[in-house]
């Protein structure tokens, strides 16, 4: 079976190269010159453990390849993805400008049957639009071609996305047709073997799941976060509560991890525009639009306990800031915590010098006010607080005495409860956490 995956982000590499893992021979599309001659010779724009290997391993095999030529590539597939971005407008709805361009490319190059199968997050009703965009350029061809359209979304974790891929908890597949159907089923087939679920449903229920998923990930979030200020006007744990609830199976531990608030490509993005639809279809989703509020704040909260343990100034004080990207094991810093902490910091008339492991060079761009360092410890190096922001793996043993000698004011603000008070109180540290 031949893909063909336009757009080359995240979702769309991701994508094509896990399936050209299975054995399916795929062309992805990017209109970036640049990007595809990268990938041509198998360097990765993004950092995504595991992917380059991935890459490079099924472009040296002939599975995989990339093109700027979208016409070329969807008259030779059977099955083509659309995975381009779909930002967020300013009033919370959701940009299909790149999905349109898409759908109209597809549509004048039609050639013979495809499915054509979103996998962008895009609102319910857009493969409507889609199958309407494509009929449209079809109605100026010699001779139209059929063509199904379909749902089919991602629910790929940055940091662990070839793992969610090769083994996910499920497949959401929305069609309009018995064929569409049995040709999706039948890519995915790898996955049977491994007895992953498989949602067939009608396109809207598949459009509207993952819309619902992340929602209430994030209301998750949302409300530990909650609780957590709870706990420090009444001195309870927050992580104690959250372990005593998480082991309630109908709960589940899963993002139930006090901090600076969600952040990232799809929670802030995808929380934004279902209040947004919820609105324009008459009626509210007030449990959401809450959840957009509490995250809101939660960053302002954050910024308050930095300057805290600054003395309650920030003004002509240096902070430390280790993590920037929106969360571990990505360089991704699309609205994370870190830009609005940090730049409230910057307005309180603070310093700041950080580390990240891959962020940087999308932070520096982000926060040019920001000095960039080269570990940790440089970081630390004269500033009057550190402030752990993003739980890196390699933030969790930090030399401590190290630290302390290199700070001017043995002040640490933990906004990922990494270390214990206890401990750190005894190493002579001032600390702060969230929810405890």
């Amino acid at each position: 079976m031949n893909v063909c995956v336009i757009g080359s982000g995240y979702v769309g590499l991701v994508t094509g190269a896990c399936f050209a893992e299975f054995g399916v021979q795929v062309v992805c599309v990017d209109k970036d010159v640049d990007k595809v001659e990268s990938l041509r010779r198998g360097a990765i724009p993004i950092y995504e453990p595991g992917l380059e290997d991935v890459v490079q391993r099924n472009v040296k095999q002939g599975r995989l390849s990339f093109t700027t030529e979208a016409a070329v590539a969807v008259r030779g597939a059977l099955v083509v993805f659309i995975a381009v971005p779909t930002p967020s407008r300013p009033d919370g709805g959701t940009d299909l400008s790149f999905v349109e361009a898409v759908a109209r490319e597809i549509g004048r190059n039609l050639d013979g049957y495809k499915v054509v199968v979103t996998k962008s997050t895009v609102p319910v009703g857009t493969s409507g639009r889609v199958r309407a965009w494509i009929e449209e350029e079809q109605s100026r061809a010699e001779h139209p071609s059929r063509f199904s359209v379909a749902s089919n979304p991602e629910f790929l974790r940055e940091g662990a996305a070839i793992g969610d891929f090769m083994r996910p908890d499920r497949v959401v597949i929305g069609t309009e047709d018995d064929h569409a159907t049995a040709i999706l089923k039948d890519l995915y087939r790898p996955l049977y073997l491994n007895e992953t679920p498989v949602v067939i449903t009608d396109v809207a229920t598949a459009e509207l799941t993952k819309y619902a998923a992340n929602a209430f990930l994030a209301t998750k979030i949302s409300f530990i976060n909650e609780v957590a200020n709870y706990c420090e006007a009444v001195g309870a744990d927050v992580q104690a509560v959250a372990r005593a609830i998480g082991l309630d199976r109908r709960i589940g531990s899963k993002f139930l991890h006090a901090g600076p608030g969600f952040g990232g490509s799809c929670f802030p993005k995808d929380t934004r525009s279902l209040a947004y639809h919820a609105r324009q279809s008459g009626g509210s989703f007030e449990i959401v639009e809450a959840v957009i509020r509490v995250n809101e704040r939660q960053r302002e909260r954050m910024i308050d306990k930095v300057v805290e343990a600054l003395g309650g100034d920030a003004q002509g004080k240096t902070v430390a800031a280790l993590g920037l990207s929106f969360k571990p094991e990505t360089d991704d810093m699309r609205d994370a915590p870190s830009i609005d902490i940090l730049q409230g910091l910057l307005e309180r008339g603070a310093a700041i010098q950080a580390y990240d492991p891959q962020a940087m060079g999308q932070a520096a761009r982000l926060l040019p006010g920001v000095r960039m360092c080269e570990d940790s410890y440089q970081a630390c190096e004269g500033a009057d607080a550190l402030a752990i922001i993003t739980e890196w793996n390699q933030f969790r043993m930090l030399d401590l005495a190290r630290v302390k000698g290199l700070l001017r004011r043995a002040a640490i603000v933990d906004l990922r409860n990494v270390y214990k008070p206890d401990s750190m109180r005894e190493a002579g540290f001032t600390y702060f956490s969230v929810g405890r």
